[in-house]
């Protein structure tokens, strides 16, 4: 009889949430056979949701085996996670990150562990496609999906597997996990590079897995868009700061574009101060021109928009957080 290897380990499965009614219970019935075929414990770490998600979790948990709510005063996804692996991690070899914002394939969960198993990494990652269902979560989702929206990034894009400095993170060996330190709770952006930094400079590995992704659902109006790529411009900084890593091309490119919107209102002086501006707005609605009519792509102009706002938001949660620090000094 021949043994199934995936089985003789045990997954902690943990889905930080808030105000996820929408999302959670079919999220956690699309997961329901992966706990029994791996051994695995479901943990709804909530930060104190007040739009349902809680009595969905906790009528979950009252009908679902080896399914959880844990508090998470902290709120923040970093905290969620760290607070489960330290009230279930001992008894089990491997922790998977759900988000709740968005769907998987029925085989994710026993595919991140095979593919562990099978390379010996200590984390295993995923390429994230964006899907959207009304107009401009359709848009911001078109815009995620290209190098307007995501510069390119191999964990957005999606590429063969390899092994990686950095990705959309699935599965982690709670061990290496641990050893680290987990997750920086200072952090509540980008939390997921910073420890993905740390792991890496400890010597551990990353892997890439082009066997599986999950499918993410973007925000779907301007104002909460704004408001998560200016956290994760913020995150950034964070990470630059702590570890002094230095954005790549595809981040310098965008981290520019505040401080030449700002410059732009020097126009009233000069006209040469708008034109840096301009060519960047050019630039993107050029680009969403071209999706429309090279694509064959309705969406594309309004996604040039979502790109401007995910541009503009990122830079400026970066050039925030430096001031801030800076001005942190000077107090001290």
């Amino acid at each position: 009889m021949t043994i199934d290897p995936v089985t003789s380990v045990r997954c902690l499965i943990v889905i930080p949430c808030l105000n996820e009614a929408r999302y959670l219970e079919p999220l956690v019935r699309q997961l329901e056979p992966a706990l029994a075929e791996l051994n695995a414990t479901l943990v709804i770490a909530d930060g104190g949701s007040t739009d349902g998600t809680r009595a969905i979790a906790a009528e979950l948990a009252a009908s679902v085996p080896n399914l959880h709510l844990l508090d998470n005063p902290k709120r923040i996804q970093s905290a969620a996670v760290n607070l489960a692996v330290e009230t279930f991690g001992m008894e089990h070899d491997y922790l998977i990150r759900i988000d709740a914002h968005g769907t998987y394939p029925t085989d994710y969960c026993r595919v991140l562990v095979e593919e562990a198993l099978s390379t010996g990494a200590d984390s295993v990652v995923v390429a994230m496609q964006t899907v959207g269902f009304g107009t401009f979560q359709k848009a911001t989702a078109v815009a995620q999906n290209s190098v307007l929206g995501n510069g390119g990034a191999k964990h957005r894009a999606g590429a063969q597997s390899h092994w990686a400095e950095h990705g959309h993170h699935a599965l982690m060996r709670i061990s290496a996990f641990r050893t680290v330190g987990g997750y920086d709770e200072s952090f509540t952006a980008n939390e997921d590079a910073e420890y993905d930094y740390r792991l890496h400079a400890a010597g551990y590995r990353i892997w890439m897995t082009a066997r599986t992704a999950m499918v993410y659902y973007p925000r779907a109006s301007a104002g909460p868009l704004f408001k998560q790529y200016f956290r994760y411009g913020r995150g950034r900084a964070r990470n630059f700061l702590k570890h002094r890593a230095r954005p790549s091309l595809r981040q310098l490119l965008p981290l520019m574009v505040a401080p030449v919107a700002v410059g732009a209102f020097l126009a009233a002086i000069t006209w040469i101060a708008a034109v840096p501006f301009v060519l960047w707005a050019a630039a993107c609605l050029g680009y969403g021109a071209w999706m429309a009519l090279g694509q064959r792509n309705p969406y594309g102009p309004l996604a040039a928009v979502s790109a401007m706002i995910m541009h503009f938001a990122w830079s400026a949660g970066f050039w925030r957080e430096l001031l801030d620090i800076r001005q942190r000094r000077v107090a001290a």
